[in-house]
């Protein structure tokens, strides 16, 4: 699966400054609603939000997932907020966090939801992965990066599962 055909340009912003967890969730949810007219705001807003009350969605080194699933949703979506400067964000490692990838998948998709989230928390543990992100100071470059890493790590993961499928084929 290649990651970057769950986003789009319009679903990815820098920004200098969001002012908390709260804002920065709400930025996402618009960001969300704008690719995803069945949905509205309020409702990505509450659902991320209801994930949070959870347990933070931050895994560290200044990286969250704020995710979710929704039963409106046809296919997942994701949205990408980078800030210039952190915020606290309840992440184990207590840095600020500056990068959020928000996903929303179909309520159904629950092995979707896992395999995503897994597939972003592989990437995003990769820290030459985030200096880079780090580096994009527009959402265009940082939108082109985002899919050309996406697009290598595919492939990446269908040679490594090739020779496995033709072991199995040949027995």
């Amino acid at each position: 699966m290649n990651l970057a055909t769950l986003t789009s340009p319009e679903a990815i912003i820098c920004t200098e400054e969001i002012s908390s967890k709260k804002r920065a969730v709400e930025k996402l949810a618009g960001l969300l609603a704008d690719v995803n007219p069945q949905l509205n705001h309020d409702q990505i807003f509450d659902a991320l939000m209801e994930r949070e009350r959870l347990g933070t969605t931050a895994l560290g080194k200044g990286v969250a997932i704020p995710h979710c699933r929704l039963a409106d949703m046809e296919q997942a979506s994701i949205a990408l907020v980078k800030i210039d400067t952190g915020i606290n964000y309840d992440a184990p490692d207590g840095l600020p966090v500056d990068i959020l990838f928000a996903l929303v998948v179909p309520e159904e998709s629950t092995e979707e939801h896992l395999e995503i989230l897994a597939k972003l928390a592989e990437l995003l543990s990769d820290s030459q992965f985030l200096a880079r992100l780090r580096d994009q100071h527009e959402a265009a470059s940082l939108y082109q990066y985002l899919s050309d890493t996406a697009e290598r790590f595919a492939q990446q993961e269908h040679a490594a599962a090739t020779p496995e499928i033709s072991a199995q084929q040949a027995s």
